[in-house]
């Protein structure tokens, strides 16, 4: 399987961005998918995940209600809607494709900068 993810950039605090990621290859072991983010000097942290067959989803307490997770199945890609950007929100963000209960593969990181 295979990740490419898309979408970073500038923002203004408060401003919103949608991060994409697409998965090709042997899609069909895809049971979910997450997105992490990692700051400079800060360990890698899940913000959220989808389960790929229910739609069900998981938020970190630090993003909850601000972003947004949703899926494409026929696309077999992710999405995260970023809202109300702040400058913690600042990182790399990198997706990730769950496999037989672990994180199996993973996308290259996609930069979020946000100005204040």
């Amino acid at each position: 399987v295979q990740l490419q993810a898309s979408g970073g950039g500038l923002v203004q605090a408060g401003g919103s961005l949608i991060l994409s990621c697409a998965a090709s290859g042997r899609t069909v072991s895809i049971d979910g998918m997450a997105w992490f983010r990692q700051a400079p000097g800060k360990e890698r942290e899940l913000i959220g995940e989808i389960n790929w067959n229910t739609g069900r989803t998981y938020y970190a307490d630090s993003v909850k209600g601000r972003f947004t997770i949703s899926k494409d199945n026929a696309k077999n890609t992710v999405y995260l809607q970023m809202n109300s950007l702040k400058s913690e929100d600042m990182a790399n963000y990198y997706c990730t494709a769950r496999s037989n209960g672990r994180y199996a593969y993973w996308g290259q990181g996609t930069l979020v900068t946000v100005s204040s």
